[in-house]
C-alpha cells in the first residue's frame, strides 16, 4: 500500500514536469517579427467605408374586412349542399329515416368537399381515449378525423379507424335513382 502511493506521487510528478517543460518550449521571446507586421500595417492609410443601405421603415398593415370585399376570413369560403330529397319518393327510392336524418340534418365538414380518391391517409394518432386518423386534402393540408366524421362528397361517414385504413357508410344513388348504403374504405398512403 504505501509503495503505491509513493507510485502514484512519482507517476503525477512526472507528468506535472512534462506538461511543464512542453508548455515551456513552445514560448518564444523573439517576437519582433510580428512587431514588425504590426507596425507595417498600422501605416497603411485606411479606407474608405462605404456609408450603410437607407433603411426603409416598417409600414404596419391593418387588415379591415371592407377592403378584401367584405369577407370574414374565419367563415367558410364555400357551401356544401346536401342532396335535395322528395319526402313523397324517399320511401319508393330506399331512402330510410336514418339516412335522410343524416343527409339533412347536420353541417357539412370540410373534407365533404373532396372525392374520396383524392383524399389520402397518411397516418393514425392512437391514445387512451381516441383513436384518430390523419388524412391529407389534394390542397396538402392535413386533417384529423375520428369515428363519426365525414368525408368525400357521397356522405361519407367514418365508421372505423385502423393503423393501416379508415373504413366509411356511404350513402349514395344508383343508376335508378335509388338511395343505398355502401362501405367504403381509405388505405394508409405506402411510400
Amino acid at each position: 500500500m504505501i509503495n503505491d502511493n509513493r507510485l502514484v506521487k512519482f507517476i503525477r510528478a512526472i507528468v506535472a514536469l512534462s506538461v511543464v517543460l512542453t508548455l515551456s518550449a513552445c514560448v518564444s521571446r523573439d517576437i519582433s517579427d510580428l512587431e514588425v507586421k504590426v507596425e507595417n500595417i498600422m501605416s497603411r492609410p485606411g479606407g474608405l467605408i462605404e456609408p450603410l443601405p437607407e433603411i426603409k421603415p416598417y409600414e404596419a398593415y391593418s387588415y379591415e374586412s371592407s377592403s378584401v370585399g367584405g369577407r370574414n376570413p374565419f367563415k367558410l369560403f364555400y357551401i356544401i349542399k346536401a342532396p335535395e330529397i322528395d319526402d313523397e319518393k324517399s320511401v319508393d327510392d330506399g331512402l330510410t329515416e336514418e339516412m335522410a336524418r343524416e343527409i339533412r340534418n347536420r353541417n357539412r365538414e370540410e373534407l365533404e368537399q373532396f372525392e374520396l380518391d383524392s383524399l389520402r391517409m397518411v397516418g393514425t394518432i392512437d391514445n387512451e381515449n381516441n383513436n384518430w386518423g390523419i388524412i391529407l386534402d389534394p390542397n396538402g393540408i392535413v386533417h384529423r378525423v375520428k369515428v363519426g366524421n365525414y368525408m368525400g362528397l357521397n356522405i361519407g361517414k367514418i365508421i372505423n379507424i385502423h393503423e393501416d385504413k379508415v373504413e366509411l357508410r356511404e350513402i349514395v344513388q344508383d343508376s335508378e335513382g335509388r338511395w343505398e348504403e355502401r362501405e367504403a374504405a381509405l388505405a394508409l398512403l405506402e411510400e
